[in-house]
């Protein structure tokens, strides 16, 4: 029977909740193959969601969710760009508000596993990281060249002052701890996100290690990766754990190889997948996914679903794979998770319910109600305004002997343009044979005057201009489709023009 595996008869997790477990003062610990909270035993049973993926007013709604599928943790990342949007001022207002996020997930019962990077990947542009780190024309991401170290410490500076009260095994005084005097709910902090992917620099994952715990951090710390970079990833006292969909034979055992006598745990469970633009949607089967969920649990490890509710790439902040080719992602990050992008349940959902409930042993909270959605009906635009209509009311143009790149154009307080469109002009006689040099990132659409004659990308270098008469002006509209926020091209994401495209 699986709960001859899964069940504690010494202790039912179901009580150990943040709110229910005063006076703790050694938060999670790990003792030889388990976990123990203030030295009882405890196993995680967690699921992802990213508030800044979920509209404030439903972060509840999807925390009690999580709840009566039976999880006690849940986990998060930190978009750095989206906090320190501009170097030096910060935002944890409104729906970054990660203070509220973490008391109510202490509310709400559910402990934290806290992944603040500095970089998350997570199919976030430039893996989380500010586009403005790449004005930088020397910049080093994810490694200790001085510039890179620099703007995470000023970040962590001001980040660890929201986390650090919110840590379980911290007591702090009243007035410090925003009312969490006998700790809060983080229970461990993920050291960076992969790094054994990337593994540019061997003093890196160190110098991540030492600025969370020199600003206060004292949870257990943890790594994340997958099988291949396991071992690259590692850094001394912190738990690793590893990411994976399929559960190939000997995979958890594995972990033992490069940790001794130590919990196992799953950080990243791929419930479903991203998908890209162009591409269909991914769907990863429910009783396949459960099925391998229960073969997890009988190996007595625990377990983080990523995602368990995946929710909006809001505005432009969808990242990219480059892998072969480079692939946008798209707006939606439904991922098919437990949780529709919607906030729904799903197959999934269910059948997890039915088998976490067998391992907790507890009656589960009721499902919440599906909130009702509106109809809008079919929207017609009766009006619009074309771009060379709207150009004489915008800025004036910056003037360049050659094409400037996004994150290098003197706008905004001098942070450049991280996201969106930029129109480069210049005038020409004739027509002629245009190459784009691998340019344009990531793509253009070409006028001569305002007429359209053709499109510039990654796969579409070349554009024959028609002959005219007299001087005209060519105009690419160059779109940043998202910066790739996975593998070692991070340096490489400067967008818009990035050299000379001429007619030759």
């Amino acid at each position: 029977l699986l709960t001859h595996f899964l069940l504690s008869s010494r202790f039912n997790w179901s009580e150990l909740t943040p709110l229910g477990l005063w006076g703790r003062t050694h938060g999670l610990q790990t003792e030889n193959s388990e976990f123990l909270l203030e030295g009882m035993p405890f196993r995680i049973l967690g699921g992802s969601m990213h508030y800044f993926r979920v509209p404030r007013e439903y972060w509840e709604d999807r925390m009690l969710k999580m709840r009566a599928c039976g999880l006690n943790t849940l986990t998060t990342y930190v978009p750095w760009n989206l906090h320190e949007k501009e170097r030096g001022k910060f935002d944890f207002s409104k729906n970054l508000d990660l203070r509220a996020f973490l008391s109510l997930a202490a509310k709400n019962g559910l402990w934290v596993i806290l992944r603040p990077g500095p970089y998350i990947c997570s199919e976030w542009d430039l893996g989380g990281l500010p586009s403005w780190l790449l004005q930088d024309p020397e910049m080093q991401l994810r490694t200790t060249y001085k510039g890179f170290t620099e703007a995470v410490d000023a970040y962590f500076d001001r980040l660890m002052r929201v986390v650090v009260p919110f840590q379980a095994s911290t007591i702090l005084p009243l007035s410090l701890s925003l009312g969490y005097k006998k700790g809060g709910p983080i229970i461990a902090v993920q050291v960076e996100n992969e790094y054994g992917s990337y593994a540019k620099d061997p003093n890196y994952m160190n110098y991540v290690k030492m600025a969370l715990l020199n600003r206060g951090i004292v949870e257990l710390l943890m790594t994340s990766d997958n099988k291949n970079g396991l071992s690259f990833g590692l850094v001394e006292g912190a738990l690793a754990t590893v990411n994976f969909q399929k559960l190939e034979p000997g995979l958890l055992k594995y972990l033992d190889t490069v940790q001794k006598d130590q919990p196992k745990m799953v950080m990243e469970y791929w419930t479903g997948w991203f998908d890209n633009w162009g591409g269909p949607h991914y769907v990863f089967d429910a009783d396949e996914m459960v099925n391998t969920v229960e073969s997890i649990l009988k190996t007595g490890a625990s377990i983080n679903l990523y995602m368990f509710h995946g929710g909006t790439n809001f505005g432009f902040m969808s990242g990219a794979l480059e892998a072969d080719e480079y692939k946008s992602d798209v707006t939606s990050y439904d991922y098919d998770a437990v949780l529709t992008e919607a906030g729904d349940y799903t197959s999934k959902f269910f059948k997890l319910r039915q088998l976490f409930s067998m391992v907790i042993g507890q009656p589960l909270p009721l499902p919440p109600m599906i909130e009702s959605k509106a109809s809008y009906g079919a929207i017609l635009l009766h009006q619009y305004i074309s771009l060379w209509d709207v150009l004489p009311a915008l800025l004036q143009p910056i003037k360049s002997e050659f094409p400037v790149n996004m994150e290098n154009l003197q706008l905004n307080d001098s942070i450049g343009q991280p996201y969106g469109y930029v129109l480069y002009e210049t005038v020409i006689f004739g027509g002629g044979h245009l190459h784009s040099r691998d340019h344009v990132r990531d793509r253009a659409q070409v006028f001569v005057n305002t007429v359209y004659v053709g499109e510039l990308d990654y796969n579409s270098v070349e554009l024959s201009i028609p002959e005219g008469q007299g001087f005209r002006q060519l105009r690419l509209l160059v779109e940043n489709r998202g910066r790739v926020n996975y593998g070692l091209a991070l340096n490489e994401q400067r967008k818009g023009g990035c050299g000379s495209v001429l007619p030759n």
